[in-house]
């Protein structure tokens, strides 16, 4: 099965700081395979079969613990999860100078539609839509200081998220495709 894991909080303002290159070591040192790392904000694409996603999040949170010192929260989701993220995101959002459009990956706790009690969308400002395992939300550059999105930093919520833009989200999918048609190969 192919996953991806998605670190909260590294290498962002010069904390918590992981070398990629280290952390593909500790992944593959705990048995995971075909370890790739996308960017520097903590996605690592692995391959692993026998354990579920929370038991998978638990082993590598205690890995990176004892390899880098760090408390690192790990969000685990699959190829399928991703594929049906990726399918809900409208193929006009992007991140660019016109448009921010974000996927908030959501813990297992608060993955449910109700999250949107705890969230301040402004109307025809905000576009936000739930879909298992995250929270999708795009915003025209123009009217972010208007977006009910920013309000969002410092709330629980937001502790218990982690943001990729749109067009990371949809790069991390392409790798994980990638992988699965290797295997086919």
């Amino acid at each position: 099965m192919v996953y991806i894991a998605l670190l909260r909080g590294i290498n962002v303002g010069g904390r918590n700081k992981i070398d990629m290159k280290l952390l593909k070591q500790t992944f593959e040192r705990v048995g995971m395979n075909d370890v790739v790392t996308y960017i520097n904000t903590g996605n690592i694409i692995f391959s692993y079969s026998g354990l579920s996603k929370s038991e998978l999040s638990r082993i590598l949170e205690e890995a990176i613990h004892h390899d880098f010192g760090l408390q690192i929260k790990v969000v685990i989701r699959s190829v399928e999860d991703v594929r049906e993220i990726i399918n809900a995101i409208p193929d006009t959002w992007k991140n660019d100078k016109e448009m921010t459009s974000d996927v908030s990956f959501l813990w297992d706790e608060i993955d449910d539609e109700s999250v949107f009690e705890n969230l301040i969308i402004t109307p025809n400002i905000d576009t936000v839509k739930y879909v298992p395992g995250a929270i999708l939300w795009s915003v025209d550059k123009k009217n972010v200081t208007k977006s009910g999105k920013s309000k969002i930093v410092g709330s629980m919520i937001y502790k218990q998220v982690t943001v990729r833009n749109v067009n990371t989200a949809r790069k991390i999918y392409e790798l994980m495709q990638a992988q699965i048609d290797s295997y086919q190969d």
